[in-house]
């Protein structure tokens, strides 16, 4: 998009100035109701804070599904700043973070004070265009850099005078013939990262992880993940509690193969509950969805991965819902 603006320089002189625009790339979050506060979360969330509180950037580490972005916006929320959100990618370079010339400004001198003579002037140049990086610097933004170690490492080292000296280091700009720019003092940063055993991540260059302060976020316990379930699927504490300890049985089984997390029991019910189903081991409803969403058709879990007969997933079924169901009266 281009606006057209035109001012008089003097009688029968104006100036025609044309400038690309471009919309606000941030957003400003709120801390919703619906966030599900336990002892567990309050204490990461208490962590967090009184870094961020101090002017240091944060880094929530732990595997897929484990609710690092979700508390990264909580965290950001509480701030009370707009938030730029960055999401890793191997492609990126340090420009896509910073910025670069991008588009043109173009001026345009028309003179006609002799109206017999009319002279023209038009001037063109390269414009600056602000990347995210660089106008969450300026305005102070917080900056939510989601998975940011899949990223390459060269794209990141912008991110060092950032964090370390508070000065980003911007040789293209064109701002006065400056070459760096301050950063505002509301500033903060929120990283997130997968353990570096992750297919598609970098290791993270030493300089980098100096600056941040890292919390590593496991799954949660068995109390929190109820309360998220039951909150983000709309189902009860106690078929909350059924899903996400079938859930959790098999994540103690799968050592070496993707562990489901608490996104399978949010899917689960959220899927069973519209549709009307129950939880109950003999509905076919239950038993599809919690197949599809474990991958439990093959048998990868278990060795070779093969089809698996629907008689043994049946059985299966019922054995782990028994033992849960005996859990779950011994526990009350």
């Amino acid at each position: 998009m281009e606006t057209i603006s035109e001012i008089s320089t003097g009688p029968g002189r104006r100036l025609i100035h044309h400038k690309p625009t471009r919309s606000p790339e941030f957003v400003c979050p709120a801390p919703s109701d619906a966030f599900v506060v336990t002892p567990q979360l309050e204490q990461l969330i208490h962590r967090g804070f009184s870094y961020l509180d101090a002017g240091y950037p944060v880094n929530l580490s732990g595997p897929a599904g484990s609710g690092k972005t979700t508390l990264a916006l909580h965290l950001a929320a509480k701030l009370g700043r707009p938030v730029t959100l960055i999401h890793g990618d191997d492609e990126f370079g340090s420009s896509d973070l910073v910025g670069n010339d991008n588009g043109y400004r173009r001026n345009r001198l028309v003179d006609n004070y002799i109206h017999s003579v009319l002279k023209e002037e038009e001037t063109m140049r390269t414009m600056w265009i602000d990347n995210r990086l660089t106008t969450a610097c300026r305005y102070g933004h917080t900056l939510v850099y989601d998975e940011f170690t899949r990223s390459r490492p060269e794209a990141n080292n912008v991110l060092l005078s950032v964090l370390g000296e508070e000065i980003l280091n911007l040789p293209k700009l064109r701002y006065a013939g400056e070459g760096y720019l301050k950063v505002d003092p509301g500033f903060r940063a929120i990283f997130t990262s997968n353990p570096e055993e992750y297919a598609g991540i970098h290791k993270s260059q030493d300089a980098l992880m100096d600056r941040l302060i890292t919390i590593h976020v496991d799954y949660f316990d068995r109390e929190t993940e109820v309360a998220i379930t039951a909150a983000r699927s709309g189902i009860s504490h106690v078929d909350a509690g059924r899903v996400v300890d079938l859930v959790r049985h098999y994540r103690q089984q799968r050592v070496d193969r993707h562990r489901p997390s608490l996104r399978a029991s949010i899917m689960i019910g959220r899927v069973v509950v519209r549709q009307g189903a129950t939880f109950d081991p003999t509905d076919p409803v239950f038993q599809r969805t919690y197949r599809d969403v474990l991958e439990l058709d093959r048998n990868g879990a278990h060795g070779a991965d093969e089809l698996r007969s629907h008689d043994i997933m049946h059985r299966e079924l019922a054995d782990v819902c028994k033992h849960v169901e005996t859990a779950l009266q011994e526990s009350n």
